[in-house]
């Protein structure tokens, strides 16, 4: 989930109450049931859309060489403090997107006890999309846009990221994380560090490797150096299969058993179970705050368990 409003626990308000009155997107993602289903990637078409605002801000600015008031220019355009960002609602709604979608009771969250799970058996699960070749929940588009906002803000205020990923740490355990679901969710935290990348690089170069900045200053306006695309930014670490969640111990049996379930489809498939570079990665986000959990490694998991 992504962190919003006020702290509405000092109000005295009940977990799900506080959750509502933030204004916070519950969404969780199943990232086991329908695994096996083939998604159209839909790259193309979110680049699109993240390009073409970037290019009517670009066109109409008038405020100057002023970075942050357009990094919170494309906050407001495409992401947005609702219960999901805009551009997290479209990808959950538009034709051009191919997802898959749960149904009640047929997800993972509906295994979990309500007195654990809490929030997220109120809502149902988010869909889940292919985005660059990765099977993500439509909510880490919003971890992308807020919490990568936040995330380069905190950033911008300490001018170090460590420090600035400690926050992000505190939503996941928190009100905004595993208080209120029992998951603490690596995919998430991701997510969040990739955005605050997305958000310096459009005014720093090499913030993507080896790539200049999305926009260089010109007499007082943006002009476009390189096109945005996911595809600098979505890897196998925001799957929460392949990066497995930390869940509250009286979950963890309800995953395994759901786990189980793809035995089959492991045995097919055993190399989209695994992350090649999974190295590389840990390497690449040792300062977003994730917990590795190797005991749910699916290509680890299934080989030991399947027959």
């Amino acid at each position: 989930m992504r962190e919003r409003g006020p702290r509405c626990l000092r109000r005295g308000l009940g977990v799900a109450a506080c959750v509502v009155v933030s204004g916070t997107a519950a969404y969780e993602t199943d990232p086991y049931t329908h695994r096996e289903r083939t998604v159209a990637d839909s790259l193309v078409v979110l680049d699109r859309e993240v390009n073409a605002t970037l290019d009517r801000l670009a066109s109409s600015w008038s405020r100057g060489e002023r970075e942050w008031r357009f990094v919170m220019a494309v906050y407001w355009r495409i992401g947005g403090p609702n219960f999901e960002d805009k551009l997290e609602r479209w990808a959950m709604e538009s034709p051009e997107i191919e997802r898959i979608e749960f149904k009640r009771g047929e997800s993972l969250i509906d295994d979990f006890p309500a007195l654990i799970a809490r929030v997220a058996r109120i809502f149902n699960v988010g869909p889940i999309i292919n985005l660059n070749g990765v099977y993500i929940g439509t909510d880490k588009i919003g971890h992308f846009l807020s919490q990568g906002r936040k995330f380069y803000q905190r950033y911008r205020r300490l001018g170090d990221e460590a420090l600035a990923m400690r926050r992000s740490i505190r939503t996941e355990t928190g009100l905004f994380g595993r208080l209120t679901t029992g998951v603490y969710s690596n995919a998430d935290l991701v997510a969040n560090y990739e955005g605050y990348l997305f958000y310096r690089g459009l005014f720093h170069d090499d913030i993507v490797a080896g790539k200049p900045a999305v926009f260089r200053w010109q007499d007082g306006k943006p002009v476009r150096q390189r096109w945005f695309t996911w595809g600098d930014h979505v890897n196998a670490f925001w799957d929460e299969g392949l990066n497995p969640n930390v869940y509250h111990k009286a979950l963890l049996p309800h995953v395994e058993k759901r786990l189980l379930r793809l035995c089959d489809d492991f045995a097919r498939r055993p190399q989209s179970y695994r992350v090649p570079n999974a190295a590389e990665l840990t390497l690449r986000y040792r300062y977003a705050g994730m917990r590795l959990n190797d005991a749910l490694l699916p290509a680890r998991f299934l080989s030991a368990r399947c027959p």
